[in-house]
Formats: structure tokens, C-alpha cells, sequence
């Protein structure tokens, strides 16, 4: 894409508040958004070859919706935690290795999606966020799911393919959590203690491909409460 068609992408943003500039192999955002009005609602740069994000991006505090996914950012600018008015924040397919803790700025998230990086560690700014409904960190590097995963108000959370083999029974605390998927990571059967079990309002758990057969899961203390939720459920479905 040539200057004159971001110009052109630039001008009429101003009019929809939608600006996407994707797919162009660009290294650096376009010098243009430094001096932009503060307009856009929904900023799409994915899948071009951004290494880090600008302070500019602070400026633009009407976003609502800003897809960062498809480009190589090790680390992500405490600036995002400008955009207060944030829903949805798309990081997928990065190099990201940890996220700023103002993140716990933008109270009013509902999706996030990390998926695909380099992260290390459950990221704890998110929990305490009410509105956040969604939050995918599958094919990470994540160990542990740490004690303050209670404080998360997400309906799904998804880890799959992570390192995790330590998982906190305080997940059993996250006041909507439905699903939880944990497949092909390092956890025991053991990991999941009656209180998770019985005590959750989780109602599909995927566990395959951790470091246990299915028959050690269902005979596990509490599973016959799991099923009844799981089942209560898939009734409702159909």
C-alpha cells in the first residue's frame, strides 16, 4: 500500500472511524496517525511487521476495537492502557513475552486474545475485569495458573497447549467461568481437586493430552458433580 492509499484509507477513517491497514508488510505505523484526530473507534493493523507499538497510540482514546495480531511485537507499549473505552484487543500471532500491568486500565474489555506468543506467565493484570467475557492465551509458554485466576469474570478461558502443571484450585472461584480448556499441557490428574470439581460453575472442562489417562480424570473425586453440570448443560442445547 502506497502513501497515496493511506492517505486515502486516513481520510476517509476520519468520516467512519474504521481505519484497516492490513496486509502490507509495513515495519513502522503510518507517520500520518501521529498527527491524527482523535476519531477512531476501530484500528485494524494486523498481519503487517510491527516490532513495537508508538506512544501515538495513547492518543486514540474513542478505540473500541484494535487488532495488533499477525505482526512481531515482543512487548506491548504501556500506552494501551490509555484506551480506556477498549472492548475487544486482538494480540494473536506475535512474539509478545509479557503484557504492561496497565492493561488493568481498560475496565471495559470483553475479548482478548493472546494466543499464539511467547508469554510466560499468566497474565494477572486482566483478573478484577468485570467485563471481560473471553480471554484465549492458548500456544503459550504458561506454567502456572496462579492464585488471583479467582478474581477473573471471564465465561471462557482458554489454555491449551501451554506448560501448565501447577493449576490454582482458586479457579474454582471465577464467578462465570463455563469453559476451561487446558488440553495438551503437563498436568496431573491430581491438579484437579474436589473443590474445582464440585465447587466451580464449570461445565465443560477439556483435558485431553496432559499427562494423565481419562479413566485417572473420571475417577476423581467430584467428577460425578462435574458431569451433572455437563450434562444440565448439553440438555438445555438441545
Amino acid at each position: 500500500m502506497g502513501n497515496k492509499q493511506i492517505k486515502q484509507h486516513l481520510e476517509t477513517a476520519q468520516k467512519t472511524g474504521i481505519l484497516k491497514i492490513s496486509l502490507q508488510r509495513l515495519q513502522e505505523f503510518p507517520p500520518q496517525l501521529k498527527a491524527y484526530p482523535n476519531v477512531l473507534k476501530t484500528l485494524d493493523l494486523s498481519e503487517n511487521r510491527f516490532e513495537r507499538v508508538p506512544d501515538e497510540l495513547g492518543k486514540l482514546t474513542l478505540l473500541k476495537h484494535l487488532n495488533l495480531s499477525g505482526n512481531k511485537l515482543a512487548e506491548l507499549n504501556e500506552v494501551v492502557g490509555e484506551l480506556v473505552k477498549l472492548e475487544v484487543l486482538l494480540l494473536m500471532d506475535n512474539l509478545l513475552t509479557r503484557l504492561p500491568k496497565t492493561l488493568a486500565n481498560c475496565t471495559h474489555l470483553k475479548t482478548v486474545n493472546l494466543s499464539h506468543n511467547q508469554l510466560k506467565e499468566f497474565p494477572s493484570m486482566l483478573c478484577g475485569l468485570k467485563q471481560l467475557d473471553v480471554l484465549d492465551l492458548s500456544r503459550n509458554r504458561i506454567t502456572e495458573v496462579p492464585s488471583e485466576v479467582g478474581g477473573l469474570y471471564v465465561t471462557e478461558l482458554n489454555l491449551n497447549q501451554n506448560q501448565i502443571s501447577t493449576l490454582a484450585e482458586d479457579v474454582a472461584d471465577c464467578p462465570k467461568l463455563k469453559t476451561l480448556r487446558l488440553e495438551e499441557n503437563c498436568l496431573q490428574a491430581s491438579a484437579f481437586t474436589p473443590r474445582i470439581l464440585k465447587d466451580s460453575k464449570i461445565c465443560n472442562l477439556a483435558v485431553d493430552g496432559n499427562l494423565f489417562q481419562s479413566k485417572q480424570f473420571t475417577d476423581l473425586d467430584g467428577y460425578d458433580v462435574y458431569m451433572e453440570r455437563y450434562t444440565a448443560v448439553k440438555k438445555k442445547m438441545f
